[in-house]
């Protein structure tokens, strides 16, 4: 990486001269979102401009417009603005039960050979947050694979990961793999998409450890893992701002309870409650809203904790690594301690010690030294990987 510590954070889509020579000339299908920006311009509207053939369009979970529902299956369509057609890879998954869940990992549409038969290059752009149960990365291997599978070359444009300043959190079992989690990696993994690719390829955890896809990063410029990096477009409709991308990785266990996360109002992911909480000062009634047009508990008044509203008050709050005191807390809370739990939450945890050790009411502290074994295993393997200083170094 070029290192200028003092200088401004640039991601790779904002390097045109090293991936324009790249696209010249060939079929080019990209893999993008709302937040794949070159400045202020749409990625496939700056590739467009500068006479790149774009072929097709591939969209993730949220849609290309990222305003799709958490889960809810996201049609084909034609981009209107230039009527390239839009595939939508989160079209064969369904909202429901855990076994629905579970099936994400068969469920996911990944590109076969027809689609990408007038392809020559695949471009993957989309800006993650560095959690392992944020879906990306799960649609980052499938395109991966998927390259490698039909003899595509494959570029990703990298970009800094929000909450890259840490690595924490309980490692995914094999018994717990969904595509809300495929690799035994911590929930906080500290690696940007560019990185975690190499590190896909390079541990042999493709589908068919034989694959390689053939794969060029173009990284980012001045980042390092210890520079905090403000996101200039929301990544999705439910992590609106940098408090709650920075508070997503420890709330969000939340999902797997009975609670509300705040979902449906103005503060998801930074706020939690439930209707059964005792009385409390900080009340919310999730309500029908663009990316949550029914979230859990909507319509009813739901008692609870508000936890930031700013960025800095939400990365002070996860100094530390991922908090689980909101989840002890709601855990403490409601009154049916056999009810709180939902099948959801494992898939979350990527293991069944996390329920186990909240209801057994072991603390905060012994429950994360427990991973401490875990992590520093994937430690090991994650250095191998980096492309950028590490904030241990």
């Amino acid at each position: 990486m070029m290192s200028d510590k003092n200088g401004r954070i640039v991601a790779g889509a904002d390097q045109p001269g090293r991936y324009l020579p790249l696209l010249k000339g060939r079929r080019v299908a990209v893999l993008a979102n709302h937040a794949s920006r070159v400045g202020k311009v749409h990625l496939v509207d700056f590739l467009l401009e500068n006479q790149v053939n774009v072929v097709k369009i591939f969209s993730p979970e949220h849609g290309f417009a990222g305003s799709g529902d958490d889960v809810v299956p996201v049609r084909d369509s034609v981009d209107v603005k230039t009527g390239i057609p839009i595939i939508s890879l989160w079209n064969s998954l369904k909202p429901g039960d855990p076994e629905e869940l579970n099936s994400l990992w068969e469920g996911y549409k990944k590109p076969g050979g027809a689609e990408l038969a007038d392809v020559d290059i695949m471009l993957f752009d989309i800006q993650d947050v560095g959690v392992r149960f944020y879906t990306y990365i799960s649609t980052l291997q499938r395109f991966m694979e998927s390259a490698a599978e039909n003899g595509k070359e494959l570029l990703i444009l990298d970009r800094p990961n929000p909450n890259g300043f840490y690595v924490d959190g309980p490692v995914l079992e094999e018994a717990y793999r969904s595509f809300i989690g495929m690799q035994p990696v911590p929930v906080v993994y500290g690696m940007t998409t560019g990185e975690y690719a190499r590190m896909l390829t390079g541990e042999r955890w493709l589908s068919d450890p034989g694959l390689n896809p053939g794969l060029t990063v173009i990284e980012c410029r001045n980042y390092a893992h210890d520079r905090l990096y403000r996101l200039p477009v929301p990544p999705s409709p439910n992590l609106p701002n940098m408090a709650s991308i920075y508070l997503y990785p420890s709330v969000c266990f939340l999902e797997g309870t009975a609670c509300s996360v705040g979902r449906g109002t103005a503060y998801p992911f930074q706020q939690f409650g439930s209707p059964l909480f005792p009385r409390t000062a900080h009340s919310f009634t999730p309500r029908s809203v663009v990316g949550a047009s029914d979230p859990k508990l909507t319509g009813q008044k739901c008692f609870g904790f508000l936890v930031a509203t700013s960025a800095v008050g939400a990365r002070k709050e996860v100094t530390g690594g991922i908090r689980l005191k909101w989840l002890l807390k709601a855990y403490e809370l409601f009154p049916d301690k056999g009810s709180f739990f939902n099948d959801r939450f494992p898939l979350l945890a990527g293991s069944a010690a996390l329920r186990r050790a909240v209801e057994s009411g072991t603390g905060e502290a012994a429950i994360q030294e427990s991973w401490r074994p875990d992590l520093d295993r994937f430690l090991k393997i994650r250095g191998k990987y980096l492309l950028y200083q590490d904030f241990h170094g």
